[in-house]
């Protein structure tokens, strides 16, 4: 199973952080490329404890769904989305914030299956982990860019 560890360090406070990685509407801001949108569930604001959203976005050139709940959530430190439904046969991201002289860390850790057995594990090889880790990469870099300016005021 892959998995993808990440750790972006942004000069804003660790609960505008924490909200900003949890925002609806940054989300959709930040995956725009795939042209992702909200078809079931929380449409805007800010994702809790036990929700569930169902995503539509386009990637590799198709039309996908993928359900997430959130299944672990401490305020402002830490929370967690797993899949019940989508392409992958799993797929668990956990969201970690600390604060560290006067910057947030945050730390996604990433890991997911695919389906089709030796298949989807060669394509994950060549192709879908460092895809994912890039997509992963620039939804942060939008976080950042959000947290460390006056734009985060637009979001929360």
């Amino acid at each position: 199973m892959p998995k993808i560890v990440l750790e972006t360090i942004i000069d804003a406070p660790i609960t505008r952080c924490f909200d900003l990685a949890r925002s609806i509407d940054l989300h959709m801001i930040s995956t725009s490329k795939t042209q992702e949108t909200v078809i079931e569930g929380r449409k805007e604001g800010l994702i809790d404890m036990g929700e569930i959203v169902t995503w539509k976005a386009k990637h590799f050139g198709v039309w996908q769904t993928h359900t997430s709940k959130i299944t672990g959530y401490e305020y402002p430190i830490y929370f967690r989305d797993d899949m019940l439904k989508g392409t992958f046969r799993s797929f668990i991201h956990e969201h970690y914030f600390k604060e560290k002289n006067e910057k947030t860390i945050v730390s996604d850790i990433c890991c997911f299956e695919s389906p089709l057995g030796i298949f989807g594990k060669i394509f994950n090889s060549l192709v879908l982990t460092r895809y994912m880790k890039r997509f992963l990469e620039e939804r942060n870099q939008i976080i950042k860019q959000y947290a460390e300016s006056n734009e985060w005021k637009k979001i929360l």
